[in-house]
């Protein structure tokens, strides 16, 4: 079929990403009437709205731009369109009613504003959604549910007020949940409602909202999929998600934020063999679930800035992957258990501002700490701290009784003194011996 004058009938892929431009120029009809289907500006100077797309298009990648103004209607009318990535831009107004006809969104950090729209449908396709960063209100569809393929859900940073969707639970293949920095609230395992039981979760953060209550004995037992996946080598790869599309891969980012080792960091590209729970900054309380040593994938777990008490549990020697670990600011008592010196891979450990005391664990990934992850423990000793386990223990003040008696006997205290003559018919000497108490002669 010949082309229409002005039509690109051949072009399948642009690629522009990382490069300068800041806008187009000439009619955007030919962009509109083009053949492109996988479209990249990813990484550059574009300003103001943002164009119309090619009929075709498949796959759009604009992320990391200063695009403005409303996403375009025209994204929800193009029927083959399979990832649409906008994050980093200043888009604003409400989140398009179409997100069920995509299968990887991401709109990560815009001014985007509303409601998420309750509009996924049965069989939805969708396997990303990423709206964190922006504006939002409301509280979280329900329609999630028919999101049966959904693996990844971020909605971190925004102002949604809910109760903790545990009806997520039934999701079967959701892999990553991030609800931190907003507005949850209340418990987080409601009676009634069963073992918590995520199945294929790796990664949870609940961080800085106000969930309260406590976590039940028998929390984690049900989380099944945190299971360390590693290569053949031992080694832990970052994993690039691809899209194909007759024949051409795209690949993609998945991103969040997480604390880990005591920093806030955006993580670029997320591991399938990445494990991390972060509870902190909410209101828990009760002691921490001994079901906890039995996600023996984990490698981060933030539970600081609540109000734990009760012990450490010991079953957190069982997660030998576990790289950090952060009980801060909670009131959590006894002993650190000695095992947990013992976990090779432990590179960070804060038990800052609580009630524990004893001995700290003695091995090379605890000694190492900062001194400052251990304050705050008035009854806590040893390396790294510069308190010693081993310190003479100071003498008993007297009390007042006793001290009255000393200085009685002070007062009439004598000298005993012994003389010895040594003489002969020239010479008298003597050797005066004794012993002094004070020098009291009258």
């Amino acid at each position: 079929m010949a082309c229409a004058q002005g039509r690109l009938c051949h072009l399948i892929v642009v690629r522009l990403a990382n490069n300068f431009p800041n806008g187009f120029e000439g009619s955007a009809e030919v962009i509109v009437n083009s053949s492109v289907q996988i479209l990249s500006l990813a990484s550059n100077h574009f300003q103001g709205p943002f164009p119309n797309q090619p009929r075709f298009i498949n796959l759009l990648n604009a992320r990391n731009n200063s695009f403005t103004g409303n996403i375009p209607v025209s994204t929800c009318n193009r029927s083959s369109f399979m990832l649409l990535i906008l994050s980093y831009n200043n888009f604003t107004g409400p989140i398009p009613q179409c997100l069920s006809n995509f299968r990887i969104v991401k709109l990560r950090k815009n001014n985007l504003e509303g409601s998420i729209p309750d509009m996924f449908y049965v069989g939805a396709s969708i396997q990303t959604l990423d709206i964190g960063y922006n504006r939002l209100t409301g509280k979280l569809p329900r329609s999630l549910l028919n999101c049966s393929f959904l693996q990844f859900l971020s909605v971190e940073s925004n102002g949604i007020k809910d109760i903790f969707p545990f009806w997520l639970k039934a999701l079967p293949t959701l892999q990553v949940l991030t609800l931190s920095s907003n507005k949850f609230y209340g418990l987080i395992s409601p009676s009634g409602q069963g073992y918590l039981g995520f199945p294929e979760l790796q990664i949870l953060d609940i961080s800085h909202n106000k969930f309260d209550g406590s976590l039940p004995l028998n929390y984690f037992v049900n989380w099944k999929a945190l299971s360390l996946k590693r290569n053949e080598d031992g080694n832990i790869y970052m994993v690039y998600n691809k899209e194909a599309y007759k024949n051409v891969y795209y690949v993609y980012e998945d991103v969040i934020d997480l604390q880990n080792k005591g920093r806030f960091m955006e993580q670029a590209k997320v591991l399938t063999s990445y494990a991390a729970i972060d509870f902190s900054g909410n209101r828990f309380e009760g002691q921490i679930s001994e079901s906890i040593g039995i996600l023996k994938a984990l490698i981060a777990l933030n539970l600081s800035n609540n109000a734990f008490t009760g012990q450490i549990p010991l079953s957190l020697e069982n997660l030998t992957e576990l790289e950090s670990l952060d009980l801060s600011r909670n009131n959590l008592s006894g002993t650190i258990p000695e095992g947990l010196g013992s976990l090779s891979f432990l590179a960070y450990i804060n038990v800052f501002n609580n009630q524990i005391k004893g001995e700290i664990p003695q091995g090379t990934q605890i000694t190492g700490q900062s001194k400052s992850s251990f304050e705050g423990n008035a009854g806590l000793c040893g390396l790294p701290l510069e308190k010693s386990c081993f310190a003479p223990q100071t003498q008993q003040p007297k009390d007042e009784e006793e001290e009255e008696e000393e200085k009685v006997l002070n007062k009439y205290r004598i000298c005993s003194w012994s003389v010895i003559w040594i003489g002969n018919s020239k010479t008298h000497c003597f050797i005066q011996t004794g012993v002094v108490g004070q020098n009291y002669w009258s």
